[in-house]
């Protein structure tokens, strides 16, 4: 099911009013959300809903068995059932085809005939990220972080949670279950907020994403060779902004509905393309998946700790893997590879911001560029069709069709980066301030608009992580 989607605007009002109607019914709201979610994502398959009842389960006995036990040998085990049963299921899912495929690539070349099983196994869509969140709790309560939750139902609306289920934001046990514990209240500032980044992350998605993707991104990619020079550069920039676009763009619209729902979510993305260093970018983009792989991974792995070299060994390893999460293709792990060399660069130079506003500006142009330069690698399907995208940036100027509205949406989506968020809140202050009627008046045209262009809306981009 699509947010962007017309059942889903059947779908959430009627969720959001039975909701309210419970609020003073701890168990029959936690168990309203709960089923929502379900049908939201049976929605999408429900072959599925087994898989994610199933990993819930698992981590809810053994967040109880090691809130039970100090022994440290039963609870390393416990840890390691978790990291099995979890990792396991996303390497089943989401890596077996590719793990086959290349093993027997490996065997023919060595002159081995090889003889490995062969399955078309569909990617269950969210599994990377709720399979991170259930990790998250029992890697915390391991750690004494955490307590362990005792009532199956809220611990199950915290993996299944809708609004951010399928793409994020990566939450926190220790930051929402004590939300879904406690007595929710809808405050008109919060139902305001929350719909105003609905309809703001629709419009980032439709308006940005989806027309970049349609009319520069995909037609750029399909046949690279036919951009020259600077259109060529337009089509790498058009695809920055597509993945903005539609990702941030999802981000608010989950933030947005949990909001509605009396929950806060954790903000995902902070203008990343302002960026003057590879560890300012990782600070702005992606921030729940960034913060997680920092505190799971990175100082799992011994983070700063046993000298530089450890140090820069351990950045290596965090940003391979989280390249990998991103999907079973070799171009992920050079995309990984390669964000994990710039944050090495960063600390070999110590980069800083620096403090004339002149030389930050030139800081931020030229991180854009690698960051850019990463994204060609991230989209690519082989680095065969990297290569064809970057060699065209030296092919003479050619006559490319594309939208006439191609270079609005790009100024739109540089301006949303450029513009102070004290002057974004000023105008929602000020939008939030007006006459009810002008404000529905502004809906009602946001939302026709949204619906008109809903025939050519596409999924968002990284369902399929």
């Amino acid at each position: 099911m699509l947010f962007n989607s017309a059942v889903f605007a059947f779908f959430f009002p009627v969720v959001f009013a039975a909701y309210w109607l419970l609020r003073r019914h701890g168990n029959s709201r936690v168990l309203l959300l709960l089923a929502a979610s379900y049908v939201f994502y049976g929605a999408w398959d429900w072959r599925f809903l087994g898989l994610i009842a199933g990993s819930t389960l698992l981590d809810y006995l053994i967040g109880l068995g090691l809130g039970r036990t100090n022994a440290p040998r039963k609870r390393r085990a416990l840890l390691g059932l978790s990291l099995v049963g979890n990792l396991g299921a996303l390497a089943f899912f989401k890596y077996f085809g590719f793990f086959t495929v290349e093993a027997a690539r490996l065997m023919r070349a060595v002159g081995i005939e090889p003889n490995l099983p062969t399955l078309e196994v569909l990617l269950p869509v969210g599994i990377s990220f709720y399979t991170f969140q259930t990790l998250s709790y029992t890697i915390d309560i391991y750690r004494g972080q955490l307590a362990p939750e005792k009532n199956l139902a809220r611990f199950a609306l915290f993996v299944a949670f809708f609004p951010q289920l399928v793409a994020g934001p990566i939450v926190r046990a220790r930051d929402f279950l004590p939300q879904i514990a406690r007595a929710p209240v809808l405050t008109r500032s919060a139902f305001h907020s929350g719909l105003v980044l609905v309809f703001w992350g629709l419009t980032k998605k439709i308006v940005i994403a989806d027309y970049l993707g349609r009319e520069l991104v995909d037609p750029f990619w399909k046949e690279p060779g036919t951009f020259g020079g600077w259109m060529s550069v337009l089509g790498i920039w058009g695809y920055a902004l597509q993945i903005y676009g539609d990702f941030s763009g999802y981000s608010d619209c989950a933030i947005g509905l949990a909001r509605m729902l009396g929950f806060e979510l954790v903000k995902n993305f902070d203008a990343p393309y302002v960026a003057t260093t590879p560890r300012d970018f990782w600070r702005r983009w992606h921030i729940s998946l960034s913060t997680w792989l920092r505190d799971y991974l990175y100082i799992s792995l011994g983070g700063n700790r046993g000298g530089k070299f450890a140090m820069y060994r351990n950045l290596a390893l965090t940003m391979l893997l989280g390249g990998l999460w991103h999907g079973a293709s070799w171009m992920f792990v050079l995309w990984g590879a390669y964000q994990g060399a710039l944050l090495i660069v960063d600390r070999l130079l110590d980069l800083r911001e620096a403090r004339s506003t002149a030389l930050r500006w030139v800081q931020r142009l030229v991180m854009f560029q690698f960051v850019c330069f990463g994204w060609v690698l991230f989209r690519s399907a082989t680095p065969e069709a990297a290569w064809a995208v970057l060699s065209s940036l030296a092919e003479p100027v050619g006559d490319p069709v594309v939208g006439r509205y191609v270079f609005l949406a790009l100024a739109f989506g540089f301006a949303l980066h450029l513009v102070p968020e004290a002057l974004k809140e000023r105008g929602r202050s000020v939008f939030r301030a007006s006459p009810l009627f002008l404000q529905g008046v502004a809906y009602a045209v946001l939302l026709g608009l949204l619906l008109n262009a809903h025939s050519m809306a596409q999924p968002f981009i990284y369902f399929q992580f």
